[in-house]
């Protein structure tokens, strides 16, 4: 029954961190990204917050100290919007799944175009 509403909060949390971070945050170091999931832990002090960002790595690094900074304003933000006795800790980590979705794509079609050539 805990596990149900851990999932709840995960679902909660990416969704209010994704509106905040796209309509209220205003650092010109955030990139385009995108939260691809949330995992809180099971006594809802921590929730890892897994984005995807577009761009170069330079980018990508600018965009984690920059939510990193603005991690109290978030948390802030989510307090106002959830009703939870104790907001979690943010931790952001980047999602490297895309990409490696992306490269056993390209892999992929590069196998197929060397058996047919026709492709």
């Amino acid at each position: 029954m805990a596990r149900v509403r851990v999932g709840r909060v995960s679902e909660q949390v990416k969704k209010e961190i994704s509106q905040i971070i796209q309509s209220e945050l205003k650092d010109p170091r955030i990139g385009f990204l995108t939260v691809t999931g949330v995992e809180v832990t099971n006594d809802l002090s921590i929730a890892r917050v897994f984005l995807s960002v577009m761009g170069t790595d330079e980018q990508k690094e600018a965009t984690l100290k920059a939510l990193s900074a603005g991690s109290g304003y978030i948390r802030s933000e989510l307090n106002k919007r959830i009703r939870l006795r104790k907001i979690p800790d943010l931790q952001f980590k980047f999602d490297a799944s895309i990409d490696y979705g992306s490269h056993i794509e390209n892999l992929l079609h590069k196998l197929n175009k060397e058996g047919n050539p026709n492709v």
